[in-house]
């Protein structure tokens, strides 16, 4: 066929049309033309560019077919990251949320209303995307993954047909959308039907359906599994368009091409939202899709910006979960686990039930105040649930159904690992196991942990090659990691030349760390990455935390005194100190973060940034400030010592001119920053 200008008007006719008529089918809920037309305008724009294959653009409908098969996923980071939510489960929770909400804005001279306005959505049980958009085209769309860094699955997410490859009018330069990919629960019965027709293995739920359908290295396969997409939210990169409310940002999403959750609604007041709940949960089983649960936001966006975030969080936004769903079984026995930190677990052996979507055949009792308060025994018929739909637990017995056999749980007087004497501190529930890292459980969780992928992320050494690695003892500190040699491993079963030597590499890589992923890998209690960053930004080396006193150390920010007497109690242990200088003689060199304090000129001023401006990023400027000591605050109060006011700054600057706050203009800022 040859191209003339008839042929590419056509096309451009043709994409324009689906394009509108996907607008109308998923974002409107309104379509104006049956199936059929559709497919025939379809099969025509696939013929011509079939012919004319110049004409196929990456923004063609026909693009949702699916590509050549990948080999593999390459990483993609977010512009902006992908944060987790806080969870609540009952309405004194939701309150207690509302408070926190109300004493921080409080706290930050914002004010706060009698009512405040809350934008609620359904909690779709699905995958997390975020899609970046560059002059109106999908350019890559990214899995949440650790928050920072995902997977790129660009190709897939095309194949899902209410998300748009191109955005409508008035869209920004650059945009990252945030949304759920799910599957709906027709396509999920159809989809696992299919699957015992053919003897292949079933999905357990929609939501895993829908993992597995995105994480398809062959995208023509996710084309077939029939994935839906809402949008709930954004970041506008690189644009003018400005908002006062989540609501706000939503409708313009909508007007963008994105579909939104029909089951969304803006309400006034905590009741209003606990109403909301109550409507939806009683509504959840008719529902097309999956939910477990609804997620709740304060709607003023520049409220939003005082509150913040927490080190995976916003505060301004948590998920009001549903009631866990509940199943009887019988508990036929009672295992004893040890943890990292020497904590034994009682774990219930049931026989297996399907509990909230999966099958469940093992949960815990978390410790022997629990299983004493719950009246609980082997051989007891028990109430299973799967507490936040995540953890299996037994709430409780069913006395009716009570045996004369049955035998009561009686906990070990000695570790079942290393068989060293239990102990257990004042005024804590958990039994311990003291012996540490000579301890084997608590040295194989131990190792797990210092491999994973918030502390030294040594790729290659997943927990069943740790397990095998220490079970024929080639591993028996951390260490050893280091003394790990290329034969060895490769003489393993399933491991090979290339693997092995993959690994030796990755634990080469990680023999550079910073020196917060260092002090978290080492597995002190209680000390997540938060604190260990905390911990990290104090000290200026490892020396001066290992010898910190008491007073010093619950003087930083995130470290109370339990926290603090974890601390000494680790670096106390001599076992403790003297693997830290083992691995620090195999060539662990770890990277510290000089911080001159002389250079630290704005050490105790809170800066305000509002307004846009031409030579910064606010993310850069925001850390340029850091480094200099100033904090940086997201709202102007009698406390705030200088406003950085760039182009179209609103509010801010008229309180901030209001309390006599120093105004710095962009002109001005090199000589701050000076």
């Amino acid at each position: 066929m040859v191209v003339n200008k008839e042929i590419e008007n056509r096309v451009f006719e043709l994409k324009e049309l689906l394009e509108e008529y996907n607008y109308q089918y998923y974002v409107l809920d309104a379509p104006t033309v049956p199936d059929a037309e559709y497919d025939r305008l379809f099969h025509e724009l696939k013929g011509i560019e079939e012919q004319c294959p110049i004409l196929k653009k990456s923004d063609s409908p026909t693009q949702r077919v699916g590509a050549e098969p990948l080999k593999k996923f390459t990483s993609i980071i977010h512009k902006v990251p992908m944060l987790s939510l806080d969870n609540v489960f009952s309405f004194d929770d939701l309150n207690d949320f509302k408070n926190k909400i109300y004493d921080r804005l409080t706290k930050e001279g914002a004010g706060t209303e009698a009512e405040m306005k809350f934008s609620c959505e359904a909690k779709l049980d699905g995958l997390a995307v975020s899609l970046f958009y560059v002059d109106g085209k999908l350019v890559s769309a990214g899995t949440r993954g650790d928050g920072k860094v995902g997977e790129d699955i660009t190709l897939n997410i095309k194949t899902v047909k209410s998300i748009p490859l191109s955005l409508r009018n008035n869209y920004p330069k650059e945009i990252e959308v945030r949304g759920e990919v799910f599957m709906p629960k027709k396509s999920f019965l159809k989809l696992n039907k299919e699957a015992e027709n053919a003897n292949e293995k079933t999905f357990a739920n929609p939501r895993n359906a829908a993992a597995g359908s995105l994480r398809q290295l062959d995208s023509k396969v996710t084309a077939k599994r029939n994935l839906a997409f809402y949008c709930y939210g954004a970041n506008i990169i690189n644009g003018d368009a400005k908002f006062d409310t989540q609501t706000e940002l939503l409708n313009y999403l909508k007007t963008l091409g994105f579909p939104l959750c029909s089951a969304s609604k803006t309400v006034k007041g905590i009741n209003a939202v606990e109403k909301y709940y109550q409507d939806i949960l009683n509504k959840r089983e008719k529902l097309e899709y999956e939910i477990d649960g609804v997620v709740i936001k304060v709607d003023d966006l520049e409220m939003q910006d005082v509150l913040g975030f927490v080190s995976r969080a916003p505060r301004w936004a948590t998920a009001y979960k549903f009631p866990a769903q509940e199943e009887i079984t019988l508990l036929n026995s009672v295992d004893f686990q040890v943890g990292r930190t020497g904590a034994i677990t009682p774990v219930a052996r049931l026989e297996p039930v399907f509990v909230g979507g999966v099958t469940v055949s093992n949960a815990t009792l978390h410790n022997l105040d629990e299983i004493e308060k719950k009246d609980i025994k082997i051989g007891d018929t028990v109430i299973v649930r799967r507490a936040g739909d995540v953890i299996p637990e037994v709430v409780c017995s069913v006395l009716a159904k009570r045996g004369k056999h049955v035998k009561t749980i009686v906990f070990p007087k000695n570790c079942p690992s290393c068989d060293e004497p239990l102990y257990k501190e004042e005024g804590e529930a958990v039994i311990r196991c003291m012996a540490g890292l000579s301890c084997s459980a608590q040295l194989l969780e131990s190792i797990k942990h210092f491999v994973s992928r918030k502390a030294l992320n040594i790729d290659g050494l997943g927990s069943k090659l740790v397990e095998k690695l220490v079970e024929i003892g080639l591993i028996k500190t951390v260490a050893d990691l280091y003394n790990l040699e290329l034969e060895s491993l490769a003489n393993l079963d399933r491991m090979g030349d290339k693997s092995a030597q993959n690994i030796i590499n990755a634990l080469d890589a990680s023999k550079r760390p910073s020196f917060a992923r260092f002090i978290y890998a080492l597995g002190i209690r209680e000390v997540g990455e938060s604190t260990a960053y905390s911990l990290a930004s104090s000290f200026e080396n490892l020396d001066k935390l290992i010898s910190a006193d008491y007073n010093s150390l619950i003087e930083i920010q995130d470290i109370g005194q339990i926290v603090a007497h974890h601390i000494q109690d680790f670096f106390a242990t001599s076992s403790n100190i003297l693997t830290i200088n083992e691995l620090l003689s195999l060539g662990i060199d770890i990277q510290y973060e000089e911080i001159d304090k002389s250079k630290q000129t704005l050490s105790g001023k809170t800066i305000v940034i509002t307004g846009t401006l031409i030579s910064h990023s606010r993310d850069e400027l925001k850390q340029k400030l850091k480094a200099l000591g100033a904090k940086v605050a997201g709202s102007v109060s009698k406390n705030t010592d200088y406003l950085i006011a760039g182009d179209k700054a609103g509010s801010k600057l008229a309180k901030a001119l209001e309390l006599g706050v120093e105004i710095i203009l962009e002109e001005s800022l090199d000589k701050l920053l000076a």
